[in-house]
């Protein structure tokens, strides 16, 4: 019962590290930022695209650029997360 006990505890330490050294922190936000930077590009390509066409997209168009909106928002949170701000 004892073995059992200390064999679950380590087991827990071991995780716990690994989990930790895994979790690191992210020091390099650029990444994230050029994919934001991709993101904004699409909304404007999404807007050309609408203009070309009259605007006659059945509100798909706006529908993209809306979840758009919020990837670029979401990524701009995560960089702050990555900076430690």
């Amino acid at each position: 019962m004892k073995k059992s006990i200390a064999i679950a505890v380590i087991s827990s330490c071991l995780s716990f590290a690994g989990g930790v050294a895994i979790a690191q922190r992210v020091h390099d936000w650029h990444d994230i930022e050029k994919v934001r930077d991709h993101v904004h590009e699409s909304i404007h390509e999404i807007e050309n695209i609408q203009a070309a066409n009259n605007y006659q997209m059945g509100g798909h168009a706006e529908a993209a650029k809306g979840h758009l909106r919020q990837a670029e928002g979401e990524l701009n949170l995560a960089i702050q997360a990555a900076r430690g701000q």
